[in-house]
């Protein structure tokens, strides 16, 4: 089955600073490019590091100052957050070790990593860890604007004919909004969940209603059978 990659929707151009680059000049690019993120690099384009405007804003809400040694926080989140108020560099603002992707791994990947991190951008690597590009949100959201028809073509073709080896008309498949059909009769109860699961990985896909049946119950069957020698696994 084919999935889109990150590569095809990541913005190539990339706005990066090294670990060197200044408090102020940091903040000059995120305002100047209009953006809330940036990697941090180091003189291999090896990603490093991460800053977003909350690692900026941690210095606006302390107004620079130094709370008393006594007062200090305790916690590891607390001395990160008092480090930050402090930065004077990318190096000494940034979050480390990156959460990052590669430009050959999936949009439904790189949803779940961003999802699982709570992060709104990734730095994109080659095959040599090295950065070439950027995505975020909007642009794995990308993926569920293809059209209705190009949604179709490829349920029939991926799923009914290349993984159930079936015909096309084997199944009536109809698109809407995202949200694939599928209707019909099919020679095993097992081909029904092998459809409707095969579906919903294409991208694109919002919703499966699966309306298949199977004329045998080959599951069932398969459950009930005998083990070798009598003993059940």
């Amino acid at each position: 089955m084919k999935h889109r990659k990150v590569g095809n929707v990541m913005t190539s151009d990339v706005v990066r600073v090294e670990e060197a680059a200044s408090f102020k000049q940091v903040a000059g690019l995120l305002a100047r490019h209009r953006i809330s993120g940036l990697p941090v690099v180091d003189d291999d384009e090896k990603v490093v590091g991460v800053i977003s405007e909350s690692d900026l804003m941690a210095r606006q809400a302390q107004g620079g100052r130094t709370a008393p040694r006594h007062l200090r926080p305790l916690s590891p989140a607390s001395r990160r957050t008092a480090a930050k108020a402090q930065a004077l560099t990318a190096g000494q603002l940034m979050s480390a070790p990156p959460v990052t992707v590669h430009a050959h791994d999936s949009i439904a990947f790189s949803a779940r990593t961003m999802a699982e991190h709570k992060v709104e951008r990734l730095p994109v690597l080659d095959e040599e860890d090295r950065l070439v590009g950027i995505v975020t949100r909007r642009d794995l959201l990308q993926v569920f604007l293809r059209p209705d028809t190009d949604i179709r073509e490829e349920v029939v073709q991926e799923v009914i004919v290349n993984t159930l080896w079936l015909t096309p008309a084997a199944v009536e498949v109809k698109v809407e909004d995202g949200v694939v059909t599928l209707e019909g009769e099919l020679e095993r109860e097992s081909e029904v969940s092998i459809a409707g699961s095969a579906t919903a990985r294409i991208d694109g896909v919002v919703a499966v209603d699966n309306l298949l049946t199977g004329r045998l119950a080959d599951a069932r069957l398969r459950a009930a059978s005998p083990s070798p020698r009598g003993f059940a696994p």
